[in-house]
């Protein structure tokens, strides 16, 4: 039982001191009888909590800069009137910075019998999975001079899900990819796509597309038009290990690979390609296989929910090995790693002939911004130094793509901005080359 600042203030002008009654509960010990037959009172006639009955109901999962609203049911099922502060715990990433407060506190009054909903709004700042804590009621009497409190376990979960914030780009790739499956009047021509139809011969075609037997049936030069292939095979890779943990801006790197990742798999679903994950630093994190174009998307979003960056050494030989067993037959395998010498050097390099002997393999990295304005400084004596440094780095980061590019690797190497973009413009550019 507490004793509220009404209850703090009549003690005071009524002389009654205040102590310990017994081990865990705070009480008065009245001189004054009028004043503590009131207070005594208003103790009784205030609802009791632990026999309260809670029940959530609401929204299970959010994107990251979304709310989330999660309503909370309680049921008085005394025969005295509920007045009550309730407040509802979550984890601190659950709400924005100074917002906890006023979101996950509530006053309410619930009569005998019957039952009142509240509603906690929710903003996480952070991926994952955000589970309820506890639910805290202060019954207050009438009086407001005492007060009883509980806390209850009501679990409740919420995933954030990655923000896909690349899905603005997905039109125009959408319209890029019209053009190349011949639905416009650009059709692409060339060796490992699926024919389409004939058309006549016009200054500027390839003459090894020129069907001869068509020409000889027509007065005019006939000329083969493909469209792309589809139902081709795709991989996408997310190294999870050490080098996904820095951070670029205001997110870690594997945020921005997982975006990418997302906006390609729209693509490529659309395109009619089938789809996989794997993310992996020295085990498996997630395996997303075998979802129809319809479910791929929401299934790769669930997935990376709760993937976070291991503070790991990635081992390349198992990502290797996981990768060939999770693509059997030919595709695409979509390596979004880092460009540091060392790791690519040291641990990709050696074992990367195993991927690229039966798959088209594509590394794609995230490029710090950052680098690329130091590398324009030269106000001062630091900004020079710090220019230097820079321009080591990005010398660093080229001779590994080049390293890479030798052994026939595709390398996208993007800012945070522009790297969703850049690889679907990649996968494009092998679609309409015919090495899908």
């Amino acid at each position: 039982m507490a004793l509220t600042g009404r209850a703090a203030l009549l003690a005071a002008l009524g002389s009654i001191p205040v102590g310990i009654l017994e081990p865990g509960w705070t009480g008065i010990l009245a001189v004054n009888g009028p004043l503590a037959l009131a207070c005594a009172c208003d103790y009784a006639l205030a609802a009791p909590v632990r026999r309260l009955l809670l029940d959530r109901s609401g929204d299970t999962s959010t994107r990251l800069g979304d709310t989330a609203d999660v309503t909370l049911t309680i049921t008085n099922p005394s025969r005295r009137p509920l007045r009550a502060q309730v407040r509802d715990a979550w984890p601190p990433s659950s709400w924005l910075s100074g917002t906890e407060a006023e979101a996950s506190r509530h006053r309410l009054t619930v009569p005998p019998g019957e039952r009142r909903r509240m509603t906690t709004r929710l903003r996480p700042t952070r991926r994952g999975d955000r589970r309820a804590d506890r639910v805290t009621i202060r019954s207050y009497g009438p009086l407001g001079l005492f007060s009883r409190q509980s806390a209850h376990k009501v679990p409740w979960t919420v995933r954030v899900l990655p923000p896909f914030t690349s899905r603005r780009h997905l039109p125009s790739k959408l319209a890029r990819l019209r053009e190349l499956d011949g639905r416009t009047s650009l059709l692409t021509r060339g060796e490992g796509t699926e024919f389409d139809s004939l058309r006549e011969y016009v200054p500027g075609d390839d003459t090894r597309s020129i069907d001869w037997r068509a020409t000889a049936r027509q007065s005019a030069v006939a000329v083969r038009t493909w469209r792309p292939e589809r139902d081709r095979h795709i991989l996408l890779v997310l190294d999870t290990g050490r080098t996904s943990a820095g951070r670029v801006g205001d997110a870690p790197r594997l945020d921005a690979s997982m975006d990418a990742a997302l906006l390609l798999a729209a693509l490529a679903s659309r395109a009619g390609d089938r789809v996989a994950l794997l993310a992996y630093d020295r085990r498996v994190r997630a395996l997303v296989q075998g979802r129809s174009a319809g479910d791929v998307l929401p299934s790769l979003v669930n997935a990376m929910a709760t993937l976070e960056p291991e503070l790991v050494e990635t081992d390349a030989r198992g990502l290797t090995a996981s990768a060939l067993r999770t693509a059997p037959r030919r595709s695409l395998i979509v390596l979004l790693t880092t460009l540091d010498a060392a790791p690519v050097e040291q641990g990709l390099l050696p074992v990367l002939p195993q991927l690229t002997q039966r798959h088209t393999v594509l590394v794609a990295s995230v490029a710090d911004p950052h680098i690329a304005r130091m590398a324009q400084g030269r106000g001062n004596t630091e900004a020079v130094y710090e220019a230097a440094a820079a321009a080591q780095a990005q010398s660093e980061r080229r001779r590994t793509a080049e390293q890479l590019r030798r052994h026939g690797v595709t390398v996208v190497d993007a800012t945070p901005e522009d790297l969703a973009p850049a690889l679907a413009d990649a996968y494009l550019a092998l679609k309409a080359a015919g090495r899908l």
